[in-house]
């Protein structure tokens, strides 16, 4: 099932109450945007979580929806509010939102890509940036809240995989002397987006596949863990971060020779946190 903002793959039967979604893999980038860049098309793709959504592409074999953007982040960010909007790349906007994000430039509408380099020249009209949120925000988080919906109407509770990529620079700039950096971040947003139980769960199916994770830093979870995490009320919600480096050429932005072998690795993850008993954790309400 398609829509420009989006590609959602249904499985045969929902037999979890998992949800995945990748909102930063979108990839489809507009003519007129890039023409509209004062960047080139490879530079414009630095803060793409390229291929996340291809490394978690089994969840639907394992009877869970993945919900994939198309739009790219550099246009606009599926992971922000619809009203983090910066008055420094959109005319008509008095003032910004006293969020950290949009300070620095990356709220709903970028301004800036990875290593804060400026993706216009200027502003955006007001009414340009209004379209975006319209044609692809607000289609891919009504999508979002149904799959979510369904998950808690069929089973009582709803966990969302929200799946991201971390540049390998980033693990290393917050690496503390005599800790192993990890290979994954989970994000729960110190527990206001998930219930302990959950986040243990996942965090052994990353273990068990040999992955070093940590927890909550550097990234503890964006807009989306913030709306969606509601423990209280039985919906989780825990964002993955996965190091570019173990499947991916950050450079060149190509998947590395040995992708396929790193995509098996987390296939055996998906199963892991699909099987039947993480569908029946105890959650506990906060």
């Amino acid at each position: 099932m398609d829509s420009d903002a989006f590609t959602l793959h249904l499985p045969a039967d929902r037999t979890t109450p998992l949800v995945f979604s990748s909102p930063h893999s979108g990839a489809d980038y507009p003519e007129a945007f890039v023409s509209q860049s004062i960047l080139d098309r490879h530079t414009i793709r630095s803060s793409e979580d390229a291929f996340v959504d291809r490394l978690f592409s089994a969840a639907p074999a394992h009877g869970a929806p993945l919900l994939a953007a198309r739009i790219p982040r550099a246009y606009i960010d599926l992971n922000r509010a619809a009203d983090e909007l910066d008055p420094a790349v959109i005319e008509g906007i008095d003032r910004a939102p006293h969020n950290p994000r949009v300070s620095s430039g990356l709220g709903v509408i970028p301004r800036v890509v990875a290593g804060g380099r400026a993706i216009y020249r200027g502003k955006l009209a007001r009414n340009d940036a209004e379209f975006r949120i319209l044609r692809y925000w607000h289609p891919y988080h009504s999508r979002l809240k149904t799959l979510l919906d369904e998950s808690l109407a069929q089973f009582g509770h709803a966990i969302l995989i929200d799946c991201h990529s971390m540049p390998h620079e980033a693990i290393e700039a917050h690496s503390r002397p005599g800790h192993p950096r990890p290979d994954v971040v989970l994000g729960d947003r110190f527990g206001a987006a998930a219930a302990r139980d959950v986040v243990d769960r996942i965090e052994s199916a990353f273990a068990a596949a040999g992955l070093r994770t940590a927890r909550n830093a550097p990234f503890a979870g964006a807009y989306i863990a913030q709306a969606y995490g509601r423990p209280s009320r039985n919906q989780h919600v825990v964002q993955i971060e996965i190091d570019r480096a173990l499947y991916m050429d950050e450079t060149r932005i190509e998947p590395r020779a040995d992708f396929d072998e790193f995509q098996r690795l987390m296939t055996h993850v998906i199963a892991d946190i699909t099987a039947p008993q993480a569908g029946s954790l105890p959650l506990a309400a906060e």
